[in-house]
Parts: structure tokens; C-alpha cells; sequence
């Protein structure tokens, strides 16, 4: 396929050749119009960042739910594993059998509850590893195991405040006392999960902190053998850190989780872009989008550019959201619609049909319109924002260990 798309168009055309794998869409046509670029070498970056940040002997297990935070999964684990992260933490059973199914070696978690013969049937002919969240799936796990020929590797999730999975704190020692006297289960690790990390002094994150520690007392008090144990997401790894292993999500992919928890160098490894593919020059007084609610005020040239809500972008951003192309910011104007949306390029002559529109990435980070200045004006949370990127935003790696190669998927 030919193509007048450029410097930019040959320059994609170029990193495909020989990039093709199972599964993966051409590059040319997986590009034509709005994606989502990952950059490998930046999480690599930011990896190396956050081990030396942290005790030499803390393991870092990855949280790659979500599609890893809409980054794409299939993507993220396998650079993260081989950049030396210890284990992949997925929230249901079929992120874990995906991963499964590339080749991926490493411990999965599973943090969400399996509560049926199907779900831990399915999980163990996968070997992947479940969440303990409530006693009452303990007969189930055995009779699953004694099926398998083989332990279900078991980690218990402690409820110490978040109040939405997990062994009540206060009966946590003895259910892993109990553990430890079944064959048919594998203790894997003690791990709780803090719900106000991001607030700084917390009295509820100290709670949580106590009563984790608590229940680590109670098991060396009864003489059972203590698991690794867990309990820091990204921001409690920032603020403060007491065990071996921590669970990190959105700083992974180069976003601190609260103002007050920065990391220098982290930079976000997720890059959002798109194709202009009409521009009109239109009279004064025309107006824009549904509704009209933008009418030009002048002679202007409006671009067009193929996204909209159904990939992620919200329409809250509508008049608000701006973006980068060939050197310079423009302004997008009216209405975000479902697939598309239009843009005042009235004083960029240079602009064409077919020029790549960045909308998130490190430079627009660095200049107030990250995903985190996006929730800010959306009323939401960066995270929200980044699981709401569209499926059909192909993801395309790049900056992998061959520098040529770019994989979609």
C-alpha cells in the first residue's frame, strides 16, 4: 500500500518491516488512524527508577489489570518480566490465562475472588495463583486440588480497612495457621492493600499499617511459618515501605499516584495518537460539531482528526483539549464526537491531510495536558481515564530490544 502520509508515514512504514507476529496487525494500517503507542525502553526507565528507590532485596510484582491500565497487557508483561519483575498481578481469570497463553513464565496473581469449581478448575490449568478472600472457599480450593494432583498456591488477602475483599484482620492469623496444616494448599504470600495511600498522614493508611502488623505478630506468636508478605501499592512503596514485596500499578507506567509523591525521571510510557483526515476552510459564523456550540468567529481552517469518545476521549475535554503536531500546540473546538473531532488550525498553514496528532505523551505531560491534567478537568481520576481507552486503539510498541521492531496489538 502507498501512501502520502510523509516523513512520519515512511518513517512507521519503515519500523514494520520484518515486526509482524501471530496476532499482530499490520502497522501501516493499524496507524491510519488513532492508536496508542507504548514505549518499552521508558518502562524499562522507570522500572530501574523505582528497584533503586527501593530495598536491593524488595521484589516488584507488576500490576498489569485493566489491560495494564489500558496500556495493553500483552505489551507491558512481557518487557516488565524481562526487566526483572518478580510477578504479574492480573484482577480476573481470563487476564491470567491471556498471559498464559503468549508464554509468559512468571507468578500470576489473581487479586479478584474465584469462588466457583469452574473458576479455580480453570485457573489451576493454568497455574496461576489465587486469592484467598474469604474462609469459606478453603473446602472448594481442596477438593480442586485433590482434582489437579497438585496444591492450589493460595495468597491471603487480609482485610485491614479497604472493606472490599479479604479475611477480616482479625481473623487472619489463625485462616493462615490453617493454611499451613492443609496439603492440599500452598501458602504463597500475606499480602492487604491500602486505601488512602495517596493521602498524606493518613490516620487510616497507619491503621491499615498497624493492623497488617498485627496479624504478622499473631502468626510468629503461634510458631507458623511466615509468607512473604505484601501490603504497599504504588503510593505506599513511595511513602513508606515495610516488606519484601510491593504491587506497583500506575507508577509502572510512569505516573505518580498524589502530587506529594513524586519520582524524579518517571515519565509516562504511553503515548496517544492520531491522523487528521479532512481539513475545510469555512466562513465566519459557521458552526462546529453537534449542537453548534462552537461557532468560528473568523475566515478559519477546521481539521478534523479520527478519535473521539467511543476510543476514550472524553467529551467533558470538548473546547478544552489540545495537541501536538509538527512542532506546535493547536486547539481542538466544539463538540468531541464519537469517532472524531475537529480542531482550529487557522494559523498552521503547514498542517496537511494525514499529520499525526499527539494528545498524550511526555511533551504534552511536561506542559500541563497530562492524563492527570485531562481527570482534572474531566472530574475524574487518571486512572479512569487510562482503562477507558478504547479497544479498538490498537497498541504498538516501541523502543523494544530490537530498536527496528514495532509490535502490534
Amino acid at each position: 500500500m502507498r501512501s502520502n502520509w510523509g516523513d512520519q508515514g515512511s518513517a512507521l512504514r519503515e519500523g514494520s518491516q520484518g515486526a509482524e507476529q501471530d496476532g499482530a496487525i499490520d502497522l501501516e494500517l493499524s496507524t491510519s488512524r488513532a492508536w496508542v503507542e507504548i514505549d518499552a525502553a521508558q518502562l524499562r526507565e522507570n522500572l530501574r527508577l523505582l528497584q533503586a528507590r527501593l530495598s536491593p532485596d524488595t521484589e516488584i510484582w507488576a500490576v498489569v489489570k485493566a489491560n495494564a491500565y489500558g496500556h495493553g497487557a500483552h505489551l507491558v508483561a512481557p518487557v516488565a518480566v524481562a526487566a526483572g519483575v518478580k510477578g504479574l498481578c492480573v484482577a480476573t481469570l481470563a487476564e491470567g490465562i491471556e498471559l498464559r497463553q503468549m508464554g509468559l513464565q512468571a507468578p500470576i496473581l489473581v487479586l479478584g475472588a474465584l469462588n466457583t469449581w469452574a473458576e479455580l478448575q480453570q485457573a489451576m490449568a493454568a497455574r496461576l495463583e489465587v486469592s484467598l478472600t474469604r474462609a469459606e472457599q478453603i473446602p472448594l480450593m481442596r477438593q480442586v486440588a485433590r482434582w489437579a494432583g497438585r496444591p492450589v498456591p493460595v495468597h491471603v488477602n487480609v482485610d485491614t480497612g479497604m472493606t472490599r475483599l479479604g479475611i477480616p484482620w482479625s481473623e487472619a492469623a489463625a485462616v493462615w495457621g490453617q493454611i499451613c496444616r492443609i496439603p492440599e494448599l500452598a501458602g504463597c504470600s500475606l499480602f492487604s492493600h491500602l486505601a488512602t495511600a495517596d493521602e498524606p498522614h493518613s490516620p487510616a493508611m497507619e491503621q491499615q499499617h498497624a493492623r497488617f502488623a498485627q496479624v504478622v505478630e499473631q502468626i510468629r506468636q503461634a510458631g507458623d511459618p511466615l509468607p512473604p508478605l505484601h501490603l504497599d501499592n504504588s503510593a505506599g512503596a513511595l511513602a513508606r515501605l515495610h516488606y519484601s514485596r510491593v504491587r506497583l500499578g500506575l507508577v509502572l507506567y510512569g505516573l505518580s499516584p498524589a502530587p506529594h509523591l513524586p519520582v524524579p525521571g518517571l515519565q509516562p510510557i504511553l503515548r496517544l495518537k492520531a491522523r487528521l483526515t479532512h481539513i475545510q476552510t469555512v466562513p465566519a459564523q459557521t458552526g462546529v460539531s453537534y449542537g453548534h456550540r462552537y461557532i468560528t468567529s473568523r475566515p478559519s481552517r477546521i481539521a478534523t482528526l479520527a478519535i473521539g469518545y467511543a476510543d476514550g476521549i472524553p467529551r467533558r475535554l470538548s473546547g478544552w483539549l489540545r495537541g501536538w503536531v509538527r512542532g506546535g500546540l493547536i486547539q481542538q473546538v466544539g463538540t468531541i464526537t464519537m469517532d472524531q473531532c475537529m480542531w482550529d488550525v487557522t494559523e498552521r498553514p503547514d498542517i496537511q491531510v494525514g499529520d499525526v496528532v499527539e494528545l498524550l505523551g511526555p511533551k504534552l505531560a511536561n506542559m500541563g495536558l497530562s492524563v492527570q491534567d485531562w481527570a482534572d478537568q474531566a472530574g475524574t481520576i487518571a486512572y479512569e481515564l487510562l482503562c477507558g481507552l478504547s479497544a479498538r486503539l490498537p497498541r504498538v510498541l516501541v523502543n523494544g530490544e530490537a530498536a527496528s521492531t514495532n509490535i502490534v496489538y
